[in-house]
């Protein structure tokens, strides 16, 4: 009488193996792909964006989007860093910074959330400015020490990297 086998060939416990490391490095190739082309993924890096997204939070944008409007959170380039910001107006807008704040259209815009006063900066753009079809003028919410259209101007809507779809906390990790 022959005794049954008590386990796998050590062969088809490599091979098992093999299969595993197979299709992990075929779930990590589709991840990097998502994260490269439609979607991408930032670590924000500065304070400009306080309250609503945080130093060290990461943020998850999709680049195929085109269009935006007035109240999208976007991922703009800027000295070949990428930072996220705000749109306040968008193609055909009149953007004017006054002493009494922002406004758009000739309308002074009521900005809940918002840290500071949206004041111009010496140094920067000069107001008021009409946007071209397809710019965006981006601000950042924390107002009082941000890098953005204020210092830059509008944004092609081309060099928009993409629009924030989600945000995940990572403060302290």
């Amino acid at each position: 009488m022959t005794g049954g086998t008590k386990g796998a060939p050590p062969a088809s416990l490599a091979g098992d193996a093999l299969r595993l490391l197979a299709k992990a490095a075929l779930l990590c190739a589709a991840a990097a792909l998502l994260l490269t082309f439609p979607y991408g993924v930032l670590q924000n890096r500065d304070r400009s964006m306080e309250p609503s997204i945080r130093e060290g939070d990461l943020v998850f944008y999709f680049r195929l989007s085109r269009t935006y409007a007035a109240g999208d959170a976007v991922v703009v380039e800027y000295q070949g860093k990428e930072q996220v910001r705000r749109v306040v107006a968008a193609s055909g807008d009149t953007v004017d910074l006054t002493e009494e704040g922002l406004r758009i259209n000739g309308s002074y815009q009521e900005e809940p959330g918002i840290l500071g006063e949206t004041r111009r900066y010496e140094d920067g753009m000069e107001f008021p400015a009409t946007l071209q079809e397809g710019q965006v003028f981006v601000l950042g919410d924390s107002r009082e020490d941000a890098v953005d259209s204020r210092v830059y101007g509008p944004v092609d809507a081309s060099d928009v990297c993409g629009k924030v779809m989600t945000i995940l906390r990572r403060r302290d990790i």
